[in-house]
């Protein structure tokens, strides 16, 4: 293995004092890329995650088109659903189609906690490849989707905004929601372990859902269960966890012994550092929609965001994935803006 020739991202994952704040963005692999968008049309969602060489291509775009100090692999949090027995469908503009939802006790029968090993091995595959092909430019992020939202989608049985009926079920059959919470928090360590054997250098936890709950509800269906995943991963590499919305948990998931947190733009900086503390990096929290604004507006609020959370324990991104629609060129300007800052 190439040794770092950028390292920042690790450096401020561990809290150590960088020359200049690391950037990457979230689903920065993908849909607003012109390259991406002709694989796309070449090759289902799956195809293109499940083909290890495509997957690296993906992975790598970013890094020489944007200039990011990072890489994450292109992969989906749902591939922990599918191996775990569920049928899983990504349909282009409509989004994910879980056909025969969990609806209780009895569809648990049909479900198991795998063999990562078998069943994700296409992950650790492009994981292994990808961190060839980037050669030490930049480190490679590994990452899944935390077991509150996997359950979202799972009881659901597709995308919503509201995602009452997985709520639902969480309280009618709290009993069967726990078994179901402890089956992907299990697949979720075996699985995040094997990627850091694969190569990723450090891992990121997405609770995209985090915030439709209720701080007492979040604890007991979302946080009991990260807390589970950072104990397992926390001595083997850096980890962050990203709950969208879940701002009042900040001290919480500080406490779990994470390296970093995840921020979205519902929150000013001075305030996300005030709950979580400093013995934690914090990233985040560009709107990913301002990524739509003319570029020299960009680059203000770019800066003012920089100016808000200091130098010091931090990483720039946005606070959730980045648009479709976002012009490159726009989101070179966000890149950009933070390495001259």
């Amino acid at each position: 293995m190439s040794a770092l020739k950028n390292d920042l991202l690790l450096r401020a994952l561990r809290g150590e004092t960088t020359e200049r704040v690391p950037v990457w963005m979230m689903r920065q692999a993908g849909r607003y890329l012109p390259d991406y968008i002709k694989l796309r049309e070449k090759y289902s969602f799956f195809e293109r995650c499940m083909n290890p060489e495509l997957a690296t291509e993906i992975t790598v775009m970013p890094v020489h088109q944007v200039g990011v100090d990072a890489a994450i692999i292109f992969s989906d949090i749902l591939v922990v659903p599918q191996a775990m027995g569920m049928e899983v469908q990504l349909i282009e503009k409509i989004g994910p189609v879980l056909p025969d939802p969990v609806k209780g006790a009895a569809d648990l029968q049909k479900l198991c906690v795998p063999d990562v090993k078998d069943t994700l091995n296409y992950v650790f595959e492009a994981l292994a490849l990808t961190k060839k092909t980037l050669d030490g430019a930049v480190p490679l992020i590994g990452f899944a989707g935390a077991p509150w939202t996997l359950l979202c989608y799972m009881v659901q049985g597709k995308g919503s905004k509201t995602f009452d009926a997985a709520k639902a079920f969480c309280y009618q059959q709290p009993e069967v929601a726990h078994q179901l919470l402890q089956m992907i928090t299990d697949t979720t360590i075996a699985y995040l372990k094997e990627q850091v054997k694969a190569g990723a250098d450090c891992l990121q936890l997405f609770d995209s859902w985090g915030g439709l709950l209720s701080p007492q509800d979040f604890e007991n269906f979302s946080l009991q269960y990260m807390r589970q995943i950072v104990a397992a991963l926390k001595d083997v590499c850096p980890v962050t966890v990203f709950a969208k919305g879940a701002w009042f948990a900040l001290e919480e998931m500080a406490a779990t012994g994470a390296n970093c947190l995840g921020v979205d733009w519902a929150i000013q900086p001075a305030r996300a550092r005030q709950f979580a503390g400093n013995n934690v990096t914090l990233q985040g929290n560009f709107d990913p929609a301002k990524l739509l604004a003319p570029i020299p507006e960009i680059k203000k609020s770019v800066k003012e965001m920089l100016t808000g959370f200091g130098k010091h324990r931090y990483i720039a991104n946005l606070g959730h994935g980045i648009l479709p629609n976002v012009p490159v060129d726009h989101a070179r300007a966000f890149i950009d803006t933070v390495k001259e800052f």
